[in-house]
């Protein structure tokens, strides 16, 4: 009884999970929305595009019928006016084409919360397992979707209806009228079709949208089991990540204490911060930071200072802002170097001896 409640996924999806599905490409799509937008997209610019487009085709027809006698029939000719057709229609139909195809992405990034998933291309070999897809034939969607080509076959039946109803009351099928009358009736008409079809569609794709969200997030859900698993993992990546951070901090400590006997000075507050420094003429550009410490760990670079004789210098403005700008492994900052001058020329003249070894102490540590 305990396996099957914690087999149950009565759970909330989380974030990680959710996130996790969106890069494999599963998240609520309906294609009834695609078309929604692609019809609207194409009513939209042939309702600003359609009397252009009927002016340029009709002037092409003109020229063309009234050089029809003059025109001698060539392989060469046919294929020079079959060109000038297509290129014709093309540029009355790309606008449209256009159109459509933004619609199309935009629905598909509205969709996918406008996000990208990677993971949903290239072949997915469980897609293709022959017992599942048969079991897919008789699962609930298959019911559901099957209503909702229903709706969408009353739909549009109720959409072409309503439009030939709307126009078989014109005057155009009852009067005389212009010659010039049928291309408005054709471009009213066409419009006013379309557009109840866009309807229709509309409210279809709203309906199959809205399945899709609430199948999608009956998927998601989770199990108590997958809940504290997913926990467990998480925890666990932590607890390693930051028992990695204190492994590089104590090799990071441990480096700079290895450093100090090769130092040149070590700048102090006196008792709060400690900053070793080397320069090498010829070599560093500015002197450098060997190491740096407060509290404890400032007094145990002055211990080893003290231990390998290298020459401490109490200079509490200067160490303070050594221990906040400096960056170990790296020159100081330049504002600190005519004070940084100032420290190592008086060192340099009182501790001749200790620097006398540390060439010889520099040269064993790179050997």
């Amino acid at each position: 009884m305990a396996e099957n409640e914690q087999d149950q996924k009565t759970e909330q999806p989380t974030e990680k999970h959710l996130s996790e599905a969106m890069d494999r490409g599963q998240f609520a799509k309906s294609a009834e929305m695609n078309l929604a937008f692609i019809l609207a997209a194409a009513l939209g610019v042939l309702s600003l595009t359609a009397p252009s487009a009927a002016r340029e085709i009709g002037a092409y027809s003109v020229s063309v019928f009234t050089q029809l006698s003059s025109v001698n029939l060539t392989i060469d000719t046919a294929t020079s006016e079959i060109a000038s057709v297509v290129f014709t229609l093309g540029r009355v139909l790309l606008p449209i084409l256009l159109a459509s195809a933004g619609a199309a992405l935009l629905a598909g990034s509205i969709q996918s919360g406008f996000e990208l998933t990677p993971k949903a291309f290239g072949l997915h070999w469980e897609k293709l397992d022959v017992a599942t897809g048969f079991g897919r034939l008789f699962s609930k969607d298959i019911l559901v979707h099957f209503g909702i080509d229903l709706l969408k076959l009353f739909g549009v039946a109720a959409a072409l209806y309503g439009g030939v109803k709307a126009v078989i009351n014109d005057p155009l099928f009852h009067a005389p009228v212009e010659t010039v009358y049928l291309g408005q009736f054709i471009f009213h008409a066409t419009l006013s079709l379309l557009g109840r079809l866009m309807l229709a569609l509309g409210v279809i794709a709203a309906v199959s949208y809205a399945y899709e969200l609430f199948r999608n997030r009956q998927q998601m859900m989770m199990s108590r089991q997958e809940v504290k698993d997913e926990r467990r993992n998480t925890e666990g990546d932590s607890l390693v990540k930051a028992a990695q951070r204190r492994l590089a901090r104590r090799l990071m400590l441990r480096q700079m204490l290895s450093a100090v006997p090769t130092a040149d000075v070590v700048v102090t507050n006196p008792t709060h911060f400690a900053v070793a420094l080397k320069y090498e003429r010829g070599i560093d550009s500015a002197p450098v930071v060997l190491a740096k410490g407060e509290n404890r760990f400032a007094q145990r670079i002055k211990a080893i200072a003290a231990e390998h004789e290298v020459p401490t210098v109490e200079n509490p403005p200067v160490a303070r802002v050594l221990f906040a700008l400096g960056r170990v492994g790296e020159a100081i900052p330049s504002e600190l170097y005519q004070a940084v001058a100032e420290i190592l020329a008086v060192v340099y003249r009182t501790h001749r001896y200790y620097f006398y070894r540390l060439k010889s102490r520099r040269a064993e540590v790179v050997g």
